[in-house]
């Protein structure tokens, strides 16, 4: 297990989704990294990611957890993410961490209605859009880390 878990990690640091992905605290199932939004508000910074997988791995899912704040109606304050891909009923253990990762930087790309850990936050995106833009934009301007540079070629 250890072995197809490192052969993913290496699969993770070669998309251009996420940078500096590695082990964290030296622990294979344990990583940390900074994905990289595409779209408003969130593209102009990086948000910290950690993924741990369970001993039982693949049998179980991965665990995905924001580690900077983000105003988002699907992140809930302690960066749990609502990602139903990830939960037991939907989990195949032929789901690789970079579809997880992928589905992490889909949600935050864009809003979907059927993903919600803070509803707050999905009435006020729904209610006066350009009002949680600005708070959202504000939010990642104040929290998120600076985009590294694009790797060279």
């Amino acid at each position: 297990m250890a072995v197809r878990i490192a052969k993913e990690l290496e699969e993770v640091r070669g998309w251009e989704g996420a940078r500096d992905v590695r082990p964290l605290d030296r622990n294979v199932r344990r990583w940390e990294g900074l994905l990289l939004p595409n779209t408003p508000p969130y593209n102009v910074g990086a948000f910290r990611f950690e993924l741990t997988f369970s001993p039982r791995h693949p049998l179980e899912p991965p665990r995905a957890t924001l580690r900077t704040p983000i105003y988002h109606p699907g992140v809930d304050p302690e960066g749990r993410v609502c990602q139903p891909l990830t939960t037991h009923e939907h989990w195949a253990p032929t789901t690789r961490a970079i579809q997880v990762l992928q589905d992490l930087l889909l949600l935050l790309d864009s809003h979907d209605p059927q993903r919600v850990l803070r509803p707050d936050l999905a009435r006020e995106l729904q209610e006066h859009p350009e009002e949680f833009r600005r708070r959202a934009q504000e939010h990642t301007r104040l929290h998120a880390e600076p985009r590294p540079d694009p790797p060279d070629p």
